[in-house]
């Protein structure tokens, strides 16, 4: 399953439910139809499929814990607020702290190394960087606070 090119086309429907205030569903439609058009996506039906129900899994799941999800990414911006990043990162932050939260099948390093690749795809080098940083310093508190790692803000 491509779980990579599942995550870019979240970020991209992420971005759009911001920008024009589409449905989630509308705005993963919109995505996975222009990934068809631009050859992005192959035809394999059961390959699409488990892209189509990840990406809507993701985009659904930051949706519904968008909330919860701002409040703790809030913490690890040092000196940010989530409505000052750009956009994009925005959408890539909080995609990947979703996974971190509340996906805990997929491993954290994953999660992070994907949110980089992401950042770097959609925006400059420094971008991927500082999404490590805020990435990687909620993953050192999640493994330094055990405890709280079921505690789902």
């Amino acid at each position: 399953m491509k779980r990579r090119l599942a995550r870019e086309i979240a970020v991209q429907s992420l971005y759009q439910i911001e920008m024009n205030g589409v449905t989630g569903l509308e705005a993963v439609n919109m995505v996975m139809d222009e990934a068809r058009q631009d050859n992005e996506i192959g035809t394999d039906v059961a390959e699409l499929a488990h892209i189509d129900a990840f990406t809507r899994e993701l985009v659904q799941g930051v949706q519904d814990h968008q909330q919860q999800i701002d409040q703790h990414l809030v913490i690890y911006l040092t000196g940010w607020q989530v409505d000052r990043l750009s956009r994009v990162d925005r959408q890539i932050l909080r995609l990947a702290a979703y996974e971190l939260l509340y996906l805990p099948e997929v491993p954290p390093k994953v999660v992070i190394n994907e949110a980089i690749e992401l950042a770097k795809h959609f925006g400059l080098e420094e971008n991927g960087k500082f999404v490590n940083g805020v990435l990687g310093r909620m993953l050192r508190e999640r493994e330094e606070n055990p405890s709280q790692e079921s505690e789902k803000p």
